[in-house]
This record gives structure tokens, sequence and C-alpha cells, in this order.
């Protein structure tokens, strides 16, 4: 043996230990693969979204006819409280995740993200978070003070059970896991990249989902702040938000909006990325303008932190606050319309393939700009009295993450998913779902901005006959309906897909440009035998272009160092559920027993550090 075999065999022996590898259920529970993660993300959010797909559906029933008592109105404002935020944190951001671990490792040449372990702590807080905040129903004590948790209603002087404490707990748990993936990506998205792929070399995908960290890690620790702020209020009688005691209900609109607009491009970043993608590899063409794109992504999260106040115009901040912060509103457009006029000139004279991915890609854009149109509107204050807590809103606030965040990851989950299954989703029920839930979107939310303009108010429980809103109720009810049929073809089609082979090829769409498709269908574990060399943006078509069948390695064949399995992310996400209900009910055995099970978790994961262990890329290991 040479003595440089020799030391490269003395350093994975040095570096490395016996794992055990476990299979089945264990498998998943313990699981830092990237991919798998991907997958438990994207069946809780997929579960999330059933769940809250059917809160909107019994909403919908209840304003189907005046004056109807299909449920109280106590069980209504659960249902519109439960509905938003079940939609926004547990089901459109882990799906979002779902696509950034599926995806990102693969596009910049990685074997995982920077941080497994994180990973796998991220998922399974997120969950903890949504399971702990659900837990109401079964108990009678359900968060009902709207989405937003407005104090003083959510305060413990008018909200003295314990639902809206499942809201703080559930969602400062949660919060935790998003803040921990915001970290992992960027640092994998700067540290990890492939030899050869500059910043101007990365997917738009990989850009947003950079972009999207950037926010997360700079907009989800107001929202923390705010949440324990309102938990100390209500938990400990301290007096932020409650007026009777000198608190001021307005800063938590100001802190809960400072959070909340961000949050609102941290949806949509992803699907911008996600449409990007598909327009050009369907279209069969480099997307346009790929510079301004990238800048137009920065322009637009450096405004969204400029802009939190337009949803408070009602409150009464003064003339110089509301002309500042509609000018900033109105500055934002600029750049979104930059990416639309990107999109539509990558499909002008491009050789255009209508599979399910590029319908809901095609469909994205106008009822993406419908909504922002609707958003400039409400940008301006004087109109926005008129708007403001009407139906009108509510039409917008859907248009732009219904109609444009949702149809994204439908693009997205239709585009990725023989890649991450190896399976193709079957096409002509994919088109079913598209023309369902597009249709079915389009007749509930298009009727809700004439309801607003007609005076009715968002959040109400029923309302009085012979105003005119009776017909266009029903509509918007029928969409509904319709929405939630696509949703059942959509599982359909998972279901059938699941049971056939896996057959999809490597480049399952053979006109894909990033470099996740020149690796096989599903990925292996350590998704690349040897780190690829980037020569051009678009690294996977450029290969192709010169006549390759695989991208040209960076590094010889080599063992390949992999982080190992770990029980610890899922015991340590227990322990701060336990703690979350000591917290709430008073219990400070259950509280010092749940947080010492995290810590110890913490500690033996510093004592018994992870060395991982190493794979021989010929053994064709997958995972």
């Amino acid at each position: 043996m040479s003595t440089q075999a020799a030391q490269t065999a003395h350093d994975a022996h040095t570096h490395t230990h016996t794992v055990k590898r476990y299979r089945g259920l264990l498998d998943w529970l313990t699981t830092v693969d990237h991919k798998k993660i991907g997958i438990l993300y994207m069946i809780a959010g997929l579960f999330f979204f059933v769940v809250g797909g059917l809160e909107a559906i019994l909403i919908r029933i209840q304003l189907l006819k005046p004056m109807n008592d299909f449920v109280s109105a106590d069980t209504y404002n659960e249902l519109l409280t439960m509905h938003g935020t079940t939609m926004i944190f547990f089901a459109a951001m882990p799906l979002l995740f779902a696509l950034m671990n599926a995806v990102i490792p693969l596009q910049i040449g990685a074997r995982d993200v920077a941080f497994p372990f994180l990973n796998s702590l991220g998922f399974w807080t997120f969950f903890a978070g949504g399971v702990l905040m659900n837990i109401g129903w079964f108990n009678g004590t359900v968060p009902d003070s709207g989405w937003t948790a407005y104090a003083p209603l959510s305060g413990p002087t008018f909200n003295g059970t314990h639902g809206m404490d499942y809201y703080v707990i559930g969602l400062q748990i949660a919060g935790i896991g998003t803040l921990l993936g915001g970290i992992n990506f960027m640092a994998t998205i700067i540290n990890m990249r492939a030899p050869g792929m500059s910043f101007m070399r990365m997917p738009i995908f990989t850009w947003s989902i950079f972009i999207t960290s950037v926010l997360i890690v700079f907009a989800f620790p107001v929202l923390t702040v705010g949440l324990v702020a309102l938990m100390f209020d209500r938990l400990f009688q301290a007096n932020f938000f409650e007026p009777g005691t000198g608190g001021n209900t307005v800063l938590w609109e100001h802190i809960f909006w400072i959070f909340g607009h961000p949050e609102v491009y941290i949806l949509i970043m992803p699907a911008f990325g996600v449409i990007s993608e598909v327009v050009s590899t369907f279209s069969r063409k480099r997307l346009f303008g790929y510079s301004s794109m990238v800048f137009a992504l920065v322009l637009i999260a450096f405004l969204s932190f400029m802009v939190w106040a337009h949803h408070m115009f009602a409150t009464g901040l003064g003339p110089v606050a509301n002309a500042l912060f509609s000018i900033g509103t109105m500055l934002i457009a600029v750049p979104t319309g930059v990416k639309i006029f990107n999109w539509l000139f990558t499909l002008w004279g491009g050789s255009i393939r209508f599979t399910t991915a590029m319908l809901f890609a095609v469909g994205f854009i106008p009822t993406f700009v419908m909504g922002g149109v609707t958003g400039v509107m409400l940008a301006s204050a004087p109109a926005d009295y008129q708007y403001h807590d009407t139906y009108f809103v509510v039409a917008h606030f859907h248009y732009v993450i219904v109609g444009g965040m949702v149809l994204g990851i439908f693009a997205g989950l239709h585009y990725w998913w023989p890649k991450m299954f190896g399976r193709m989703l079957n096409e002509g029920l994919g088109k079913l779902t598209f023309w369902t839930f597009f249709l079915g979107f389009h007749l509930t939310f298009f009727v809700q901005h004439f309801l607003g303009l007609l005076g009715m108010p968002r959040r109400v429980w029923t309302y009085l006959p012979n105003q005119g809103l009776d017909t266009m109720n029903v509509i918007s009810s029928i969409g509904a309906f319709l929405m939630g049929f696509g949703m059942i073809v959509f599982v359909v089609n998972i279901i059938i897909t699941w049971i056939r082979p896996r057959n999809a090829a490597a480049d399952a769409w053979e006109d894909g440009r990033s470099m996740e498709w020149s690796i096989p269908s599903p990925p292996p574990e350590y998704n690349f035998k040897q780190t690829p060399l980037v020569r051009s943006y678009d690294a996977w078509w450029k290969e192709k272009m010169d006549g390759k069948t695989e991208m040209t390695p960076a590094e010889p064949v080599g063992p390949i160092h992999m982080p190992s399995p770990s029980i610890l992310p899922l015991l340590m996400s227990v322990g701060l559920f336990i703690a979350g209900f000591g917290f709430m009910y008073d219990h400070l055995v259950l509280s010092i027993g749940g947080l010492a099970i995290t810590f110890a978790c913490m500690l033996l994961r510093s004592v018994f550090d992870d060395r991982g262990f190493h794979i021989d890329p010929e053994e064709e290991v997958h995972a």
C-alpha cells in the first residue's frame, strides 16, 4: 500500500466509527438525510394542508346562506383562527421546506446540508409545535382570537381559556424549527457550492431560497419576541399589551406586522424560484434576464421590511407615516413587475410543453398579477380605509398566497416528484388537479372582491339576507368545494403513483437544466459520487450540449463521509412539547422535566460528538 493510500485509510478510521444503520420506521425517526427530511416535511405539510382545507370548507358551508347556524359563532372564530394559522405556519412553510431540502443540496452539488443534525431538529420542533397547537380541538380550548392574535382579544382579560396559550407556545416551538432551517440553508448555500458555482451561476430557485433564508433569520426573531411578550401577559400577568395595566395594543400590531409582511415574501419567494425553473425547463430556453431577476429578488427582500404599516392604515398612525408606507408599498411593485416580464419573455418564442407543472406555472402568472394589482389598490391609505376589514382584503390575500404560493408549490411538487421518489405522477390526474383547483380558486375568491366592495365585513359569522351578498357567497362556497375536490384528486394521484415501480430517468423531463437532473432518481444517499465541476449557468444543460452524459467531476472517486443518524432531535422536540404543557397548565414538574429532557439531549450531543461514517460510492448504497 502506498504512503498516501495508507494515510487516507488512517484518516478514514480516525474520523469515523461503526454506525448502527436503521430500517423501517426507526430509520425515518432518526434520519438526518436532507432528502428524507424533505419527504417528512412534505408529509406533515400535506397533512396540515388537508386540516386547514377542511377548516376552510366548514367556514364556506357556514357562509353558504344568510343567517346560517351550521356552526356556532364561537366555533366559527376557532375555525377562522386555526385555518389561517395552520395554512401559513404548518402547511405552507413545511411544504416550502420540503422542496428546499429535496432540491437545494442537489442544485449546488453538495452531499447534504451544512448542519444535518440541526436540519432534523428543525423538522421535529416544527412538527411538535403544530401538534401542540391542534391539541386544543380535543379538549375544547381552541385558539379563537384570529390568526393575527390581535391584543387585547388574545390577552388574559378577554381570553381567559387556554386556547391562545396553545397558539403562543405552539408557534414558539415551531418557530425554533423554522429559524434553524433558515440558518442552515444560508450556511449551506454560502459554504457548500460545488467548485465553479459562483453566486451568479446559482439556479434561480437556489437564489430564492437563499434570500428566503435571510428573511427568516431577520423576521422570525421579531415574532418570537412578540410571542414571548404575549406569553408573559397571559401566564405571568405582565402588561405589554394589556391596556388596563398600562400596556399598548398597537405595539402588538407593530411587532406582528414587522414580522408578518416579510413573512408574505418568505412564502412567495420560493414560489418565484419554482416558477422560474419550471418555465425555463418547459420552454426549453434559458431564463430571460437572469441578472435582473436576481436583483429584483434582492430588492423585494430589502423593501419587504419597509412596508409593514400598510396593514395598519386604519390604526391612525398619521398622514406622514401613511404616506411613507404607501410609497414603499407601491415601490415594491416595480421589482415584482420585472419578474413577471422575465417569465413572459422566457415563454415568448419557446418550445413550450404544457405538462402539469407548466400549467400550474402559467396559471400562477396572471393570478399573482391580479393579487399584486389589488395590493397596489390597498397601498393607497385613503382607499384602504374603505377596503380594510372587508372581504376585498380576504380576496387580495388569497390571490397572493393561494394563487401565488400554493400554485407554485403544486408546480414544484409535480416538477420534482420524479427526482424525490423515482416515480412520475400521472399527467392526466395532474391536469385534472390543476383545472379543478385553478377554476375552484377563481370561483372562490374572485367574487369576494365584489363582496368586499358591497360592504361584507371579514371575520363575520353570518349575514342578513337581501343585501346583494347571497348569490356571490354561494358561488364562493361552490368554488371552495371544487378546490377540495382538486386536492382529493392530487392525493389519489399520489397513491396510484406510489403503487407503481420506480422507473423515472435521471433527467426525468429530458430538458433539465440544473444539476439535480444529472444524478439518478431518486438520488443515492451521498447525492454525487464525485463533486461536480460547474462550468456555466444551467450547469447540466451545458454538459449535455457538450455531448456529455454526466457532470464533469472536480475530484477523484473516494470514500464519502456522511453524518450519523440520531434519535436526539426527536427527543429534544418531545421535551419542548412536554415543557409547553407545563407552562400552560402551571405544572412546574412538567416544565422542568420537559426542559431537562431537551438539555440532556443537547449535552449528549456535545459529549458524544457525531463522527459520522464513510460510504464507498462504488457499492451504490441508496437511501
